[in-house]
């Protein structure tokens, strides 16, 4: 079945069409969601419109040169998704955006689920602690570099071209790392303008801090426009070793369309009633709110859709009113550039030179000394009236390697006062997600598995509350210089990296754990006169000679832990150092960064175990002298964190149980 809707706004950028190819109602196997009752599940896609002449739009790169329709307009078109009560009536009128990573559905936890990228049974709605709540959901196709495998949300966008129809060519790069012996070639992001190999540049290290080699015109070679190799024929990419790849590309895509494409949906569906035909939207007159959640890339995504203005649509209203950020640290999105590269994550030891970290990093409109530049993600919003509320929520290792401290800093790592409608967290010790406390994955530890999800779901409420009830939030919770828990980052001469000093931080000494201090610094990159424009006419090789922005972390406590923000029980009652940061072990690259792991490294149980370790951490038995001590002293930790609407009263119990369960 397939229904065709278009919808009828005034002839600004708009979402025209959108058919629903499936209908799966109910959804969840039936499944009732308390009074809400049963969801049904909508897929499809949408077309939309943009008039490139337009001032919203024509910031977008390149959409000047993208090819027009009959009307003149700019389309493209996206997969959409929407699970929404059968009666919306009962819903609570409120719209759940998840920002897609990568085309995943990230929502799962959220829902304390398995989630799956095409939820459809009643185990994988999990609690449904959304549906519960009774909000619509709904996701968009906004990352053009997304797969369009296993139920990823796509979207598909323009060419630009030059002005005779020729080719936009271009330098392009591509950092290329694999933790493995057996990789035999590599795809590049873009076709090759030319298969001349005198115009590329391939170079090879082991280790960040070693200076690259240069592979000679004998030791690669492309087998097509898109691919290259290693030669001799069958000869892989070494493991780890980190290879740079500098070449001319052509056909860049209309990327920062992506931006666009969420506020006209999120647009359609909040405001929207009929379509050219007189059919109704399926959500008209139901949204009364709407709340983003994003995790890791699509926080970078949200940070930049601010900054460039996408949260007024071009009727001027408002589009999100409350956005939730996980883990997107201080960083934007490399989406709004001409051959943009919207996957790429830069991490201490991941994605380097690429335009992600870039000013401005904070929301107050500040004067950036390196650049002389004046900006704000507050800047645009503030002056259309159409500002969201916004949480942003970060683990340790948004800190450590994504330099998450100058969301609330100026850029010399001076405190900023928080924005009337924007709140920061830390949540303490935590890594990038979830980690595996019994793998070490590439990393010389065991991952860290400090699950976050829990305050993720209570500052949503407190969100909620803020935005439609007006109930002050709780008081952010970051490390700070005036509170005298910032560690400083300090850059390395010539690196790509920065260290914090072992003293400076308060980490112990343990035995068999190597302390580097490595730490992501930011640098001032010169991608040529045009970088304003979205134009990079050139890539930097290095980071040498060039001036960076000031940073820091939290300091820890003697046992290792961090002192600012949120101690969940894993910080507040250890039985283990938890850290955001990683290092990597031998065979992938020794004591370089193990991206977005955190480590576990549990405390001995015993006073004569430690003392044969020789760990000056304290025991399990001589912090908690029964295992009754142990849980009263979760007990009272996760009382005073549902005080401080940092969890919920059942996810509260949840931790009280696990630790009624426990060995300890």
């Amino acid at each position: 079945m397939v229904l065709s809707i278009a919808f009828s706004l005034p002839t600004q950028a708009r979402i025209i069409r959108i058919e629903i190819t499936s209908v799966q109602s109910p959804t969840f196997e039936g499944k009732a969601f308390g009074r809400v009752g049963a969801y049904e599940k909508l897929r499809g896609k949408a077309y939309g419109e943009l008039d490139p002449t337009s001032p919203p739009n024509a910031l977008i790169t390149d959409i000047a040169l993208a090819p027009r329709n009959g009307k003149g307009m700019v389309a493209y078109v996206m997969d959409i998704y929407i699970l929404k009560p059968i009666d919306l009536s009962k819903g609570n009128h409120k719209l759940f955006l998840e920002i897609n990573n990568r085309g995943g559905k990230l929502v799962g936890g959220f829902n304390k689920s398995s989630g799956g990228n095409d939820p459809t049974t009643a185990a994988q709605a999990g609690e449904g602690f959304l549906m519960n709540k009774g909000y619509t959901l709904a996701l968009n196709g906004w990352d053009c570099s997304a797969p369009p495998a296993n139920n990823n949300l796509t979207i598909s966008v323009p060419v630009a071209q030059n002005a005779d129809g020729s080719s936009i060519t271009g330098p392009s790069y591509e950092y290329i790392s694999f933790d493995n012996a057996t990789s035999l070639s590599y795809s590049l992001a873009y076709p090759a303008a030319t298969l001349d190999q005198s115009k590329a540049t391939l170079t090879v290290r082991d280790r960040l801090g070693d200076a690259p080699s240069v592979i000679p015109a004998n030791g690669w070679e492309y087998t097509n426009d898109k691919t290259i190799r290693l030669l001799p024929a069958g000869t892989s990419f070494r493991q780890s070793a980190i290879y740079e790849f500098h070449y001319t590309a052509k056909n860049p895509v209309v990327a920062g369309i992506g931006f666009a494409a969420t506020r006209d949906f999120v647009s359609f569906l909040r405001y929207a009633t009929t379509d050219d035909f007189g059919n109704r939207n399926p959500l008209a007159n139901d949204i009364q709110y709407t709340f983003s959640y994003s995790v890791s890339q699509p926080a970078r995504y949200v940070n930049d859709f601010q900054t460039l203005g996408f949260n007024a649509d071009e009727q001027n209203r408002r589009v999100l009113d409350g956005i939730e950020n996980w883990l997107g640290g201080a960083s934007g999105i490399a989406l709004n550039y001409r051959f943009a590269q919207p996957s790429r994550t830069e991490r201490n030891r991941q994605n380097h030179l690429y335009p992600e970290g870039v000013f401005p990093f904070a929301y107050p409109v500040l004067t950036d000394p390196l650049t002389g530049r004046t900006a704000g993600r507050l800047a645009r919003c503030t002056a259309s009236n159409t500002c969201p509320k916004v949480f942003e929520i970060n683990s340790s290792n948004e800190y450590w390697v994504k330099a998450a401290s100058l969301l609330h800093t100026d850029s010399q790592g001076q405190d900023l006062p928080d924005p009337d409608n924007v709140r920061f967290y830390l949540v303490a010790g935590a890594q990038h997600g979830t980690g595996n406390a019994t793998s070490k994955g590439i990393c010389q530890q065991f991952q860290n598995p400090t699950n976050a999800e829990p305050t993720l779901r209570a500052l949503f409420m407190a969100l909620d509350a803020w935005v439609t009830k007006g109930v002050a939030p709780p008081a952010s919770q970051v490390p700070r210089q005036s509170t005298k828990t910032a560690a400083l980052a300090v850059p390395q001469p010539g690196s790509q990296t920065g260290a914090v000093p072992q003293a400076a931080l308060g980490w112990p000494t343990l035995p068999g754990v190597t302390y580097t201090g490595l730490v992501t610094t930011r640098y001032l990159l010169d991608f040529g006169p045009s970088f304003d424009q979205g134009l990079l006419t050139t890539f930097p090789t290095s980071v040498a000679g060039r001036p960076s922005y000031v940073n820091f972390v939290s300091k820890v406590d003697k046992d290792g832990n961090e002192v600012a923000g949120i101690r969940l029980p894993p910080v507040a009652v250890p039985i283990a150092t938890t850290t955001g940061w990683a290092l990597r072990r031998s065979e992938y690259g020794e004591n370089d960064g193990c991206e977005g792991s955190g480590q576990y490294i549990p405390f001995n149980m015993t006073k004569a175990e430690r003392l044969l370790a020789n760990d000056p951490r304290l025991s399990v038995q001589e912090r908690y002298q029964t295992h009754e001590d142990y849980v009263e002293a979760v007990r009272k930790s996760v009382q005073k964190l549902v005080e401080q609407r940092f969890l919920l009263a059942e996810d509260a119990e949840a931790y009280v149980k696990a630790a009624q369960e426990s060995k300890m």
